[in-house]
């Protein structure tokens, strides 16, 4: 029965396997879901999706299989009924959005006149001012004008004024391809959770407490204990400055991200490649500088190292001593880089520059090599996979 779909979610990269199709299906045969496209699209996301990082690509799936069949009219009688195109016209119109629609004779009017079109019309059209179609006047279908209407198969709106969108794309944040967001920026650094409960005994355990007062013959014995904390320790390197300032937006979503995330993350600011020093005030850079070498004999190697810049630099930075475009260091870029990574055995870098590029720079190809290739692009996917390696 959904086997198009199937296929329309398999070729968008959806990883949906037959025991999630059989499930629909069941659920579908049980009547958990009938004559209702909304509850129906609820069910198909809920079944047939397991990580919500795809619901995106489950939209578009959606979509394309609604807006293929070939059966136009076959189609919309059974996925629309008409107490469903009723309830939902009328749950999403304001009032003046229903004042408008009655140039067209009130909502009665148009939805008689588009099942009447459905059925009317057996091929695809454009233009023109009544089928249901793409372009014209229209009130049905997509890339037209009509001051209301019902959009359908059109990927975003043109003159927002649709009272009724068909395939309309939820979830476009959650794609795992788009740049960070900061929900999504939480639900990657979350697999770095590791939690462990320290400090005072100041929050109630009720397993123990009733675990002791059964004991002790109904005695009532409260406990105790230490709050969880996520015991993750996180270094964070932030470059800034250059070309750094066109990413400003992504890394301050990030950092606010990670203080939420990590309880023991300590922030450092360096410019293009690490040196002697680095700094916490960007403001002050110049005059509180911290050494990079007390860095490391303050922090243990049971930190784990996130570093955020775009690696691109001169390679003379890298390689030279004096290389440096703000200070004559005294060695270059690649020994402090060589240090950061024999100390800390878990680091990892972030470059918000597409992977496409990377290539094309030759300081970013150096920079991949010192630090054993775990350079990870700035989206979900790329975050998601630097979490992962940090937590191996």
């Amino acid at each position: 029965m959904f086997l198009d779909l199937f296929d329309r979610l398999r070729h968008h990269q959806v990883p949906v396997s037959l025991r999630e199709l059989l499930d629909l299906h069941a659920a579908v045969e049980q009547g958990v879901v009938f004559a209702d496209v909304e509850a129906f699209y609820t069910l198909a996301r809920t079944v047939l999706v397991k990580d919500e990082r795809h619901f995106d690509r489950f939209d578009r799936a959606f979509a394309s299989w609604i807006s293929g069949v070939e059966s136009l009219d076959t189609a919309i009688e059974a996925l629309i009924p008409d107490d469903w195109l009723r309830r939902e016209f009328e749950k999403q119109l304001s009032e003046g959005e229903k004042a408008k629609i009655a140039s067209l004779g009130g909502l009665d009017k148009l939805l008689e006149t588009f099942k009447e079109r459905l059925k009317e019309q057996h091929e695809r059209h454009a233009g023109g001012n009544k089928w249901i179609g793409t372009g014209g006047t229209s009130p049905f279908g997509a890339y037209g004008y009509n001051p209301e209407g019902i959009r359908m198969g059109q990927d975003g709106s043109r003159h927002r004024r649709a009272i009724k969108v068909w395939d309309e794309r939820r979830f476009r944040d959650y794609d795992d391809g788009q740049a960070l967001g900061p929900r999504n920026i939480k639900m990657a650094l979350r697999r770095l959770r590791r939690f462990a409960r320290q400090g005072a005994l100041e929050e109630f355990d009720i397993d123990a407490t009733i675990r002791d007062t059964a004991r002790d013959a109904g005695l009532l014995n409260v406990r105790m204990r230490a709050p969880r904390h996520n015991a993750v320790k996180i270094l964070l390197f932030l470059d800034v400055g250059g070309s750094m300032d066109d990413h400003v937006r992504a890394c301050e979503e990030l950092f606010a991200a990670a203080r939420s995330e990590f309880r023991h993350l300590e922030h450092f600011y360096f410019h293009n490649c690490l040196y002697e020093g680095v700094w916490r005030n960007n403001a002050r850079r110049h005059r509180e500088r911290l050494p990079t070498l007390e860095l490391l004999r303050t922090f243990g190697s049971d930190y784990q190292v996130v570093v955020v810049g775009d690696a691109a630099m001169s390679p003379y930075e890298i390689t030279h001593a004096g290389g440096s475009v703000e200070h004559l260091n005294e060695e270059p870029g690649a020994v402090w880089l060589k240090r950061l990574v024999d100390h800390y055995p878990r680091l990892v870098w972030l470059n918000p520059n597409p992977p496409r590029h990377w290539e094309f720079t030759p300081s970013t190809r150096l920079i991949h090599e010192l630090i054993h290739a775990r350079m990870y692009p700035m989206t979900l996917e790329g975050l998601d996979g630097a979490m992962r390696e940090l937590a191996r």
